[in-house]
């Protein structure tokens, strides 16, 4: 399928041939027949992706923040590769279309096939053939609303939504500062509630046809026409509202807002101006400033928009989903007209000249939709206290991995292309001599293509069983959420493949049976999960030079993970795991590594909130580690520090960037401290995936035998196990 895209390192923009979107339980899969480009928000992005890098930076110092925290977390190298990947990948454009329902996912009964619906999201209601629509994020179309109207839809949420939080009451007076696509939507929605409308925009064409829709003047903010007809309206007194839908740089929208807003009115910002707000003005009339965020609540919410959760109508009157029905019934029943607002109608196909001709000021207008072709490509169908570390059976029947000829590649398939695969990954397996990048799957089709374009795959799909069925893929990575490792791990095994997962390997005892299962009954024992750690040259080498001790040994592993973002899938905790089962078992493995046994038992507390943990890992031969994952630790100070102690030896680790070993010998003291800083920090992802590649190659063992891959998924899972109960937990059949 085709979907418009742009590199927002170039500035290209492109119509790309995608992988088709798999269609998902929870949503459809929707055959688009109309989509809106947004000419604020869209154009804005165009816009910045045209800039210098510097500009780029000024424009979103949130990002520059972001980019530095990176820096003193992970070091400038591997800051850099996530920057220009991110950078230099292909984004997508839009977020309000109307198609026509062409699969249903599972879970889904309000819809059918060959239903219209409206789709809202900048990650699903794309500029794009085909799109997979959550159902929070659709609504049916009424009978008889028109495809391009209804296509309208999101651009009309996020107007409703600014309304909404003007509270405006009958008879009052409204000011809208900005006529565009939002502005011209928001003065018809008012007019709709019987509230009289002033309107203010330089451009007289846009006020002129605000006036049609409803406004009963408008005019130049910079000229007295506005502030008359607000005088006239208002007896002198002021407006009760103010909507601001303006862009730009200026702060005249929000001047001109303290000065014709009555006594303690409404501020309401909904588009992206400049909000310096006049400290005086504001507070003499006492303002009050609200903000409208996008299409209602709902948005942001992972669990609202990506699980289908819905919020009680008794608790939230208008969710994303509500004000989307809202808006196509007062369009269907002509209470608003967009019809006057489509400027231009273009072909698909046409995408790129058409946002061209738009960036360059050629097409002048408030709104514009693509048509897509009437010829249909058929869609692809898609379709407690005490814990026991699971018995790991060896397989009864198979046979064992053949070796292969050193001039055969090793064929990989890539299931996921985030973050993480494209960053620490996949940049060491592009250029490895003897691997051959197959097939990258993703659910998305963007992320397959970006992928497949920047590190050289053969195939891009979302067809996950046609990969599991090709003989020819010697090895399947599995780097999605950690909520469907476990799974995919177990379908990989099946089908006979050598399974690279990164961590977790499961998230609950059930999933880790599961996965022992199929181990069982296909006879492939041929698994790796990605504790790099262990493989890391600063690590090895502090550990060469410790070298073999005789008594029990000390462990102390300090965690400084920090707080994450707001909206980051990692606190998704109800389907994705606590933060510390779905990364835990990197510090768990890497002590196990250095202690050179599987944990007996494990002892956990926290802290007021479960925000930072002290887990006590108890060895047989009486070691002990303890890892202190903590969250509200300053940014600052390194991420990862650890101390082994036995025997009158230390070894220290500080952040991969530096380690010692000081030991007390018959003849004095002796101290090794690594001889230079490396030129970046190398937690072991490049020796861990040549050490994985070596076994697919030759047949020989994998990096990390399967019963210690077992354990430490078993003694991490047992944490949240210890956290409830309060006392330790036995981990039984360790080695």
């Amino acid at each position: 399928m085709k979907q418009v895209v742009q590199n927002y390192k170039s500035g290209e923009l492109a119509v790309l041939d995608v992988p088709v979107p798999g269609c998902k339980p929870g949503g459809v899969l929707v055959r688009s027949a109309y989509s809106l480009i947004s000419t604020g928000t869209e154009l804005m992005k165009v816009s910045e992706a045209g800039m210098s890098m510097l500009g780029k930076a000024r424009s979103r110092p949130d990002q520059v923040a972001k980019v530095m925290q990176s820096v003193a977390t992970n070091g400038v190298p591997a800051t850099y590769r996530k920057v220009m990947g991110k950078l230099d990948s292909y984004t997508p454009l839009g977020y309000s279309l109307c198609g026509v329902v062409e699969q249903v996912g599972t879970g889904i009964d309000d819809v059918k096939v060959g239903d219209l619906v409206a789709c809202a999201g900048n990650e699903h209601a794309l500029h794009a053939e085909l799109n997979w629509v959550p159902k929070n994020l659709y609504a049916p179309v009424p009978d008889g609303l028109a495809p391009r109207h209804a296509a309208f839809g999101t651009v009309g949420s996020i107007a409703m939504q600014g309304v909404r939080q003007g509270e405006p009451q009958l008879g009052e007076v409204a000011l809208v500062i900005g006529l565009g696509l939002i502005g011209q939507l928001v003065v018809q929605l008012l007019a709709a509630a019987g509230v009289r409308v002033v309107g203010a925009d330089p451009d007289p064409v846009r006020c002129e046809l605000a006036e049609r829709l409803g406004a009963a003047a408008c005019g130049d903010p910079a000229s007295a026409a506005v502030e008359a007809a607000v005088a006239e309206l208002t007896d002198g007194h002021g407006v009760d509202q103010v909507y601001l839908a303006a862009g730009g740089g200026s702060n005249q929208p929000v001047e001109l807002a303290a000065r014709l807003c009555r006594d303690r009115g409404r501020v309401v910002d909904i588009g992206k101006c400049r909000l310096d707000l006049p400290w005086n003005a504001y507070y003499e009339k006492e303002l009050d400033v609200r903000f409208s965020r996008s299409y209602g609540p709902g948005r942001y919410d992972p669990e609202y928009e990506l699980e289908g959760r819905d919020y009680p109508i008794g608790y939230v009157r208008w969710t994303e989903r509500r004000n989307l029905a809202c808006f196509l019934d007062l369009v269907a029943r002509g209470s608003v007209d967009v019809e006057p607002l489509v400027s231009h109608i273009a072909d698909f196909d046409d995408a790129v000249e058409t946002y061209q001709r738009l960036k360059d000021g050629e097409l002048k207008a408030v709104a514009v939709l693509f048509r897509y072709p009437e010829q249909k490509e058929e869609a692809g169908e898609a379709q407690a206290p005490a814990v026991a570390v699971p018995a790991v059976k060896r397989p009864t029947g198979g046979a064992p991995t053949p070796a292969r000829s050193a001039k055969t590649p090793v064929r990989l398939a890539f299931v996921g292309a985030g973050n993480y695969a494209t960053s620490m990954l996949l940049p060491h397996l592009a250029q490895r001599d003897g691997v051959e990048l197959s097939t990258v799957v993703t659910t998305t089709a963007l992320s397959a293509a970006n992928a497949q374009r920047k590190f050289g795959f053969a195939e891009a799909t979302t067809d996950l069983d046609a990969v599991l069925d090709d003989t020819s893929i010697d090895a399947v990575f599995v780097v999605t959420r950690h909520s469907s490792h476990a799974e995919l791990t177990r379908k990989a095994l099946l089908a006979g493949k050598t399974v690279f997962v990164e961590k977790p390997l499961a998230l609950t005892e059930d999933e880790l049976a599961g996965v022992l299962a199929a181990v069982e009954e296909s006879g492939n024992d041929r698994l790796q999960v990605g504790f790099n750690r262990r493989f890391a040259p600063l690590l090895q080498e502090a550990r060469k030079r410790f070298g073999a001790r005789t008594g029990p040994a000390s462990l102390r592993y300090l965690v400084n993970a920090g707080r994450l973002g707001h909206g980051s899938w990692y606190l998704q905790q109800g389907t994705e795991g606590s933060r510390f089962a779905g990364e835990g078992g990197h510090f768990v493995d890497t002590a196990s590594w250095l202690l050179e046994a599987d944990p007996v038992s494990v002892y956990a507390v926290a802290t007021s909130g479960n925000e930072d943990l002290q887990v006590v890992l108890r060895y047989p031969d009486g070691s002990t580690a303890t890892i202190s994952y903590v969250t509200t630790g300053a940014a600052g100070f390194p991420k990862e520090t650890l101390d082994l102690i036995a025997d009158g030896k230390v070894l220290r680790l500080d952040d991969f960037v530096r380690a010692s070993v000081f030991v007390d010998g018959g003849v004095g003291r002796k101290r090794w401290v690594s001889s230079r800083l490396p030129k970046a920090r190398d937690k072991g992802q490049s020796a861990e995936l040549a050490a994985f590649i070596k076994a697919v190659r030759t047949g020989g063992p994998m990096p990390v035998p399967l019963e210690s891959l077992v354990a430490t998924t078993s003694a991490t899972l047992a944490v949240q196990a210890g956290l409830v109960g309060g006392a330790p937990v036995t981990l039984a059949r360790a080695r």
